[in-house]
């Protein structure tokens, strides 16, 4: 599969995660390990974040931080940890939309905080 394609699928990169940590990464760190990784990622996130839309200062070490790659880090590691437990993200993602269609479907209209 090729990775310069405009588009991928979510099938497409849960299956080029899986090849990469296979042959370039050796292999997958456990799943705690990866939950842990998870949760720096995020943290690094949410540091550019909070200091591009926040109102901390930027500190020369954060500076030429990229969002875009800091959020493929998370998506990246979320990735490793749904194949490592089996999770097939397409169907998990589409059941998500059907939850939140019946369970949503009027909430945020009603909501008056968002009118």
């Amino acid at each position: 599969m090729d990775s310069d394609k405009k588009e991928i699928t979510i099938a497409e990169a849960q299956e080029l995660v899986d090849h990469w940590i296979k042959t370039v990464g050796v292999r997958y760190f456990n799943e705690l390990t990866n939950m842990t990784i998870l949760m720096e990622e995020v943290g690094e996130l949410a540091r550019i974040m909070s200091r591009t839309y926040g109102e901390q200062s930027f500190k020369e070490s954060d500076k030429g931080k990229d969002l875009g790659d800091e959020m493929a880090d998370v998506l990246w590691v979320l990735i490793c940890l749904a194949n490592q437990t089996g999770v097939d993200l397409t169907e998990a993602l589409k059941r998500n939309f059907e939850k939140k269609n019946i369970r949503d479907n009027t909430r945020h209209k009603d909501n008056k905080k968002l009118q």
